[in-house]
């Protein structure tokens, strides 16, 4: 198909089975260089299976193409930043500092990658004693030290106030507008998936729709997605 090849992401008939039971299935989707692509949907939809098998951690069903190649080949040129990142706080000895020369390649730009997350007076700290907020900061800018291509978070406002949130998506949206990055996301929060995506993937373990946010997420897939009570995806009203 000619869209794999100006696509940066390509799937294709994608499904992922886990103890006999599909948990997503046939899913087709293609981003386009420069888009920032959220992917929504319920709990338990299966919006971090299909992340993780976009970029090669789960076993699945279909193509997979990133950059036009297998997504293993491609990793030098994807930021990821994970759902969880966990660690023992108290005992972790390194410093936001070395916790980024530990993923960058020679010759990265650490000290640039700080300052695009607003880090840089906190790089002697150790990553035991920053908020969640802070945390996930530091995990963009590791995700993007190597200046990648693409930018994979997996549902990274969860846990941050409001306020953080906001932040955050600016900063993701400096990336993709100023450095050409382009974006795959889940998010849970649809009202800042209306303001910052350029595409949306609606996710219930099928496809409900996949397209531009405005004409995308209707009143009847909101439904399809979360059930009748659609104001639970409205908890957090923003005014542009």
């Amino acid at each position: 198909m000619p869209s794999e090849n100006n696509a940066i992401v390509s799937v294709q008939n994608l499904s992922v089975r886990r103890n006999g039971r599909e948990i997503i299935s046939n899913i087709h989707a293609d981003i386009a260089a420069g888009e920032i692509a959220a992917v929504i949907g319920p709990n338990g939809a299966g919006k971090s299976t299909l992340i993780q098998a976009i970029l090669g951690l789960l076993p699945y069903s279909g193509t997979v193409r990133i950059l036009g190649r297998n997504p293993r080949e491609s990793l030098r040129d994807i930021g990821y930043v994970p759902q969880r990142f966990s660690f023992d706080n108290k005992n972790f000895p390194l410093t936001v500092l070395e916790f980024l020369r530990l993923s960058a390649h020679p010759g990265a730009d650490i000290p640039l990658a700080l300052r695009e997350v607003e880090m840089e007076h906190n790089q002697h700290r150790k990553l035991g004693e920053l908020s969640g907020g802070q945390l996930q900061r530091v995990l963009i800018a590791q995700a993007i030290v190597n200046q990648p291509k693409l930018l994979v978070l997996d549902e990274p406002t969860s846990g941050i106030d409001l306020e953080g949130e906001k932040d955050f998506y600016e900063i993701i949206r400096h990336q993709n507008q100023d450095h050409g990055v382009t974006v795959l996301m889940v998010s849970h929060e649809v009202n800042m998936v209306y303001a910052y995506a350029t595409q949306v993937i609606c996710l219930n373990k099928n496809l409900f729709c996949f397209g531009r946010p405005k004409d995308a997420i209707t009143k009847e897939v909101l439904e399809k997605l979360y059930g009748s009570d659609v104001s639970m995806t409205e908890h957090h009203h923003h005014h542009a």
